[in-house]
């Protein structure tokens, strides 16, 4: 029997989807669970996967194309089985459905004597699929009961998934007349749920003979083809409650109010809820007129004036060049950090009597520099590279130093840092920082680093973590230098001290490996003379 697969609801906003991919084709045999298709929603794109097995005899949507949710995705059936009917809805309903038994005859049939239709007005309601991989929901509670009548925008019962429990929106009017499950019962996607109609309406025989298979699978074509039996709907679930701000209090918005409201050029903030629990509804923004908006004296405290401005900026190769390697890094190495606080009393003493000599100024990003680098000769893993299919060792140590500069970060390589002393990588520091200001840096000095340095301390910035620039291993975040009491020999006294942060790409670089790594930095940071033996 051919079964109609519609394009699925994957996200509780999607309205539509694209085909990205076909991975089955016309022809091929399809068991349950395999994946026929990639659909782009509106938030990401996922597989989609099939819950019935047969032939794939037909497919309505090609790649690149878009269509609504519900609407005709593919066929699945037996082999060599005639859907020309399912094909054609606009064909006599004997026809469109003689090849697969008339399912939407078993999902009305009733009583001997009675017309074989589903009443007047009458609308079946079944368990909807709430999540890409729900089979089954469980009634959570019932928010309404037989005989209630039921406004479009209602929430109708509480459906726990496999993932979360999520409120049940009614789209329909009417009066509750059937409840197929109790609360704390469960059903399989698409089994009877509820039934709305005209009040008094006698809908024993349509519950009795409901056939959930039957139900979904011509539903298009008996709506083209037999307008006299009534159309069976899976109804769709709220999405997450959207909070608005309102004179009233905190509300929420049925999905069609929202469309409806957007669609007007509605404010939300204006809209007064008349729905369950002060819901938004569609019948609201129908009846909204700006004269029901509350006084001005009430609205000019919650809306105030202003214009809404903006400027649009090209994005520089540069700053392009950067959001790529960057979100490159950060989704393809796993990251972790390592945080440590270091004296630095010697070192500013180390400096001012360094800078003594004369023509010689060196900074305190020069004395982390230099102290890296010697520290990479001890610790080769932390120097290393990460490849698809190798990791390299690095026996030289060229320490890139990142530098700010209007259109994004530059990072110039200071080569075989730990064999150049401290003068020396003080100047090609600042060469490199005024050239790259200037847009005067070459590719070949920015290739080729082995570790990173990045330095925001002179901005004021205590702590910090960077993104590894790979394919190096790990990269050194330095915070600015802080006054602060510190314990020494049992005292507190006023000391100065600095945090860094190693950020490690763990697939190189394992979490004792980093912290050694530091152990070393440490003792050539707090005792800097070290650095010149």
């Amino acid at each position: 029997m051919a079964i109609i697969v519609n394009m699925p609801r994957l996200s509780d906003t999607m309205e539509e989807g694209t085909v990205a991919s076909w991975l089955k084709k016309v022809g091929d045999k399809i068991e349950e669970g395999d994946i026929l298709a990639e659909i782009e929603t509106d938030k990401a794109t996922m597989e989609f996967e099939s819950f019935n097995e047969g032939t794939l005899l037909h497919i309505g949507v090609q790649e690149g194309e878009t269509t609504m949710v519900d609407k005709l995705l593919a066929i699945i059936g037996n082999e060599g089985e005639d859907i020309s009917a399912l094909l054609n809805p606009t064909t006599a309903l004997e026809e469109a459905v003689e090849p697969i038994e008339n399912p939407v005859e078993e999902a009305a049939a009733v009583e001997p004597g009675t017309t074989g239709t589903i009443p007047e007005g009458v609308i079946v309601v079944t368990m909807p699929r709430l999540s890409d991989t729900m089979e089954e929901g469980t009634v959570a509670s019932w928010l309404k009961q037989v005989g209630d009548v039921i406004e479009e925008g209602d929430i109708l019962a509480e459906i726990e998934t496999d993932k979360a429990t999520m409120e049940f929106e009614s789209f329909n009017e009417g009066t509750l007349l059937y409840v197929g499950l109790l609360e704390g019962d469960s059903a399989k996607v698409d089994d009877l749920l509820a039934i709305i109609g005209p009040a008094g309406t006698d809908v024993s025989a349509v519950a009795a003979n409901f056939s959930a298979a039957a139900a979904t699978v011509t539903v298009e074509a008996a709506k083209e083809a037999a307008p006299v039996i009534k159309e069976v709907i899976q109804m769709e679930a709220a999405p997450d409650a959207v909070p608005v701000s309102n004179t009233t209090g905190r509300l929420h918005i049925s999905p069609l109010a929202r469309k409806m409201a957007d669609d007007k050029g509605i404010s939300l903030n204006e809209l007064v809820g008349s729905g369950e629990n002060g819901r938004i509804i569609k019948r609201d923004v129908e009846n909204f007129t700006p004269a029901a908006v509350a006084s001005p004296a009430i609205s000019a405290k919650f809306i105030p004036n202003g214009q809404e401005d903006f400027e649009e900026i090209k994005n520089s190769q540069m700053r392009k060049t950067i959001a790529k390697r960057l979100g490159e890094s950060k989704f393809t190495a796993p990251h972790y950090y390592l945080n440590v606080e270091f004296d630095m009393d010697n070192a500013m003493a180390f400096r001012s009597q360094y800078n003594t000599i004369p023509d010689t100024k060196i900074s305190f990003n020069d004395i982390i520099v230099k102290a890296s680098a010697l520290a990479l000769r001890e610790h080769p893993q932390v120097n290393s590279q990460w490849f698809a299919d190798r990791m390299k060792l690095n026996n030289h140590v060229h320490v890139g130093v990142a530098v700010a500069v209007e259109d994004g970060l530059v990072v110039p390589v200071v080569r075989f840092a730990n064999e150049q002393s401290l003068p020396q990588i003080g100047a090609a520091v600042r060469d490199f920082a005024g050239r790259a200001r200037n847009k005067k840096l070459t590719p070949q000095e920015m290739d080729g680093s082995t570790f990173t340095v990045s330095n925001l301390g002179m901005f004021g910035i205590e702590s910090f973590t960077s993104i590894i620039n790979q394919p190096n291993s790990a990269i050194l975040s330095v915070g600015a230098i802080v006054e602060k009491p510190v314990v020494k020999n049992g005292q507190i006294v006023v000391g100065n001290t600095i945090k860094l942060t190693l950020a490690c790409d763990h697939r190189t670089v394992d979490g004792a490996t980093g912290a050694q790594f530091l152990q070393t930095l440490k003792g050539y940071i707090e005792n800097p003379v070290t650095m010149l033996v």
